[in-house]
């Protein structure tokens, strides 16, 4: 990559948040139908993982495993929708789904990985985490009775947790906010992408942490309703992300 071609970090302000929600909105209600069916792909991945997982614990960590591996492809399909609207393309079936499986010979497969691998590690965490607390505590049936996590180390655990946790995760928010549109847009590796990524983030710190409290607080309020809810958050999150990058990238 040429020093003429190179990336350059832009800076963000809180306003254009708003105005990349207000972009995402506008290419999901343009087309729809992308939007519903790539954000299927999630809640059908979501009731997947009910379905096979429950009582397995085995189902459960494979169908976990392979889901940050499809996930980015379906992410990858609301990029090329937002890209083909900025760029007055048409929005034809054929092209941008093959758009989406051409990137499996590209970088967005490595992502992919990173992702599971990110995943592989967060789980060892989250046991050894709950080892040190309540390893040598009196287990119940948690299925019968919560009570066992309203002692004193269930408490220190749960905040232990959820600390670790929401540092681990906005790290990996830093790592692909804007990797995963960039990788699609640009023939860019994906090493380079995650630390342009990271470059945003850095140099607009306080502008990325609102974006990932926002779809932190989106995607848990689309839970709610079975999952339906992110049949429309989440090609929304994605239209906007498209958006989003486009700003911190030059």
């Amino acid at each position: 990559m040429t020093q003429a071609t190179r990336p350059i970090v832009q800076p963000l302000a809180p306003a254009d948040l708003r105005a990349i929600l207000r972009a995402g909105v506008a290419d999901f209600r343009k087309a729809p139908q992308f939007g519903l069916f790539f954000s299927a792909v999630y809640v059908l991945g979501g009731f997947l993982m009910i379905w096979l997982g429950a009582g397995h614990v085995s189902w459960i960590l494979a169908t976990s495993l392979g889901f940050p591996l499809v996930a980015p492809f379906a992410a990858a399909g609301l990029y090329e929708v937002s890209r083909r609207m900025e760029q007055d393309k048409p929005l034809k079936w054929p092209e941008i789904l093959s758009i989406v499986w051409h990137e499996r010979t590209r970088q967005m497969p490595w992502l992919g990985a990173i992702i599971v691998i990110y995943f592989l590690f967060w789980t060892f965490l989250a046991h050894m985490i709950f080892a040190l607390f309540m390893g040598l505590s009196t287990m119940t049936n948690v299925s019968d009775s919560f009570e066992v996590f309203l002692t004193t180390n269930g408490l220190m655990m749960i905040a232990v947790e959820l600390g670790v946790g929401a540092i681990l995760a906005f790290l990996l928010f830093s790592l692909t906010v804007v990797s995963l549109p960039l990788v699609l847009d640009r023939e860019v590796d994906f090493v380079t992408a995650m630390l342009l990524s990271l470059q945003v983030v850095k140099r607009n710190p306080v502008v990325m942490i609102a974006w990932a409290v926002t779809i932190a607080v989106m995607s848990l309020a689309a839970l709610v309703p079975w999952f339906l809810g992110l049949m429309v958050v989440l090609p929304v999150l994605g239209h906007a992300t498209w958006h989003l990058y486009r700003r911190a990238i030059k």
